[in-house]
């Protein structure tokens, strides 16, 4: 039985990177994947997974409604040799999604391999991120820096400026120009206070 992997950083670790590596190690032993990007992301204009040193490769876009099991099932009788799963930006997945990616792993007996955040510019887990934590097999961290020096685990969406961004959609598509990443402590400096964001911090 194979396993389900989430592969977890702050934004600029290098997930796509670490993604199409493992893509480029299964097929170069003659096996064959599948690839999945989120629909949303019309920044190449058709579903694309491409890192920021400049590897790329085409993938299957998914939204919301997107079956995993049904897809991969079906191409599992075409393909000869079908051995991973491959997803990026996991975090926008919906819980049944997840569901249909454990099945693909305990059922079909394909390795599934997610990579996203945990977490949106406010410290919210995502839907997606909070069911990989809970359900997949291997949880991988993939560690980059705060500006600091010190590892970073949060993502700051900032404005034209640089400034912290506080209030807007959980989902907003963008890269180097909104995002930074950063330890707890600077995040917390940028973003609102536990309190106000409803969460009761208790000191002992």
């Amino acid at each position: 039985m194979k396993k389900v992997y989430f592969y977890y950083s702050a934004m600029n670790a290098g997930k796509s990177t670490s993604l199409l590596q493992s893509h480029h190690n299964y097929t170069e032993r003659g096996m064959q994947t599948l690839l999945f990007a989120p629909q949303l992301d019309t920044r190449c204009g058709k579903p694309m997974i491409h890192s920021r040193i400049g590897l790329k490769q085409d993938a299957t876009g998914f939204d919301d409604q997107f079956d995993f099991y049904a897809f991969t099932e079906k191409k599992a009788r075409e393909l000869e040799n079908l051995a991973c799963v491959l997803v990026d930006e996991a975090q926008f997945l919906t819980k049944a999604q997840v569901v249909q990616l454990t099945e693909i792993a305990t059922q079909l007996d394909i390795a599934v391999l997610t990579y996203g955040l945990r977490t949106d510019f406010l410290g919210t887990p995502f839907e997606g991120s909070k069911y990989l934590l809970a359900w997949a097999q291997e949880l991988v961290e993939i560690k980059t820096i705060c500006h600091c020096g010190h590892k970073a685990t949060m993502n700051m969406r900032i404005d034209a400026s640089g400034a912290p961004v506080t209030e807007g959609n959980q989902i907003q598509v963008g890269g180097n120009e909104c995002y930074t990443s950063t330890c707890l402590y600077h995040f917390k400096e940028g973003v609102p206070s536990f309190k106000e964001l409803g969460v009761t911090v208790c000191h002992s």
